[in-house]
């Protein structure tokens, strides 16, 4: 008989949840909007909903193995507590696994959602053929994972992979962490924004002026589809973007050597924009970069890697 588990990927925005068979096989698939719950308690009563009704719809076809849970911020993996996340207000010091837990009765695993991600893109995606990986996620910041020899690389305090603190501006705006320059704020979907709100103050792009005139939001699929659409200044956004984004892989790449550096999350759908003066930067940059050995690919299980990654976390703890 399968197996089977369900993979959560718990957001500040959404909480997507997957039921997947060890096979890699995808079973069923919910969202709820997790804005829209009011307390913290609220969105694990609907994530243990969810999972009880994905585990009893499959039952009969397969054996429950358990749930895995990846989660934005940082947690002590062990004990299954989330530290503190900035997406995730209130939940400081939470006990997620235990949480959950006492309400499904099964084997919960938590882990960071960017581990998560790099363990999907290892098992069924861009890194089925390699031992070792780098996943970088762009989007509201820029996030990391690692995969050494297999086995998600955590840290001693489980801190390791926080690419997006990488300092690659020199003169550049505060993050959020406290720290100045960091990669997230020059190489996220914050950024995007934040640079073409100084387009429209300036009056340097016409089509964001225009684009925005009725009161239309200034996202960054907006300064996206400008940039395809021709305007000079937004594509300049993207090649800014794809500059820093070079000298952090470059950082990187000259520290880990290994042989995949995976560039997943929403922000990477706008790689024909950025990746030219990414590479430029990657080459001139990093003297262990050699085209053809070291590859930097796009993700290949897109906004589902962190599913399938909290799914294999539990298909594995369960065996």
């Amino acid at each position: 008989m399968m197996r089977f588990a369900v993979g959560v990927d718990l957001g500040g925005t959404n909480l997507r949840i997957a039921a997947i068979e060890e096979s890699g096989q995808l079973l069923d698939k919910v969202s709820v909007a997790v804005r829209a719950l009011t307390h913290r308690d609220a969105v694990i009563d609907e994530l243990c909903r969810a999972v009880r009704t994905l585990s009893a719809r499959h039952a009969a076809g397969g054996t429950f193995a358990g749930v895995g849970v990846g989660v934005p911020g940082l947690l002590y993996a062990e004990t299954g507590t989330l530290r503190k996340s900035p997406n995730l207000p209130g939940w400081e010091n939470f006990a997620v696994r235990d949480a959950i837990r006492s309400q499904v009765e099964v084997e919960v695993v938590l882990d960071n959602d960017a581990n998560a991600a790099a363990l999907g893109e290892k098992w069924l995606g861009a890194g089925r053929e390699v031992s070792s990986l780098c996943l970088l996620t762009l989007g509201t910041g820029v996030g990391g994972g690692l995969v050494l020899d297999g086995k998600v690389w955590r840290g001693f305090l489980g801190m390791a992979g926080e690419v997006g603190h990488i300092a690659v501006a020199e003169n550049g705006v505060q993050c959020g962490c406290g720290s100045w320059g960091c990669l997230e704020t020059e190489a996220s979907a914050t950024a995007v924004v934040r640079n073409a709100k100084k387009l429209l103050t300036s009056g340097g792009s016409a089509t964001l002026t225009e684009a925005t005139k009725d009161g239309r939001a200034l996202t960054a699929e907006l300064v996206y589809h400008a940039a395809q659409a021709g305007d000079a200044a937004c594509r300049e956004i993207f090649e800014s973007f794809g500059r820093f984004l070079g000298i952090g892989l470059a950082i990187l790449v000259n520290t880990l050597n290994l042989p995949l550096y995976v560039i997943g999350g929403g922000v990477a759908e706008a790689w024909p924009l950025f990746s030219p003066a990414m590479f430029d930067q990657l080459r001139r940059r990093s003297y262990v970069f050699a085209e053809g050995s070291t590859r930097v690919e796009l993700a290949k299980l897109g906004a589902d890697a962190g599913l399938y990654g909290a799914a294999y976390l539990a298909l594995q703890k369960s065996k």
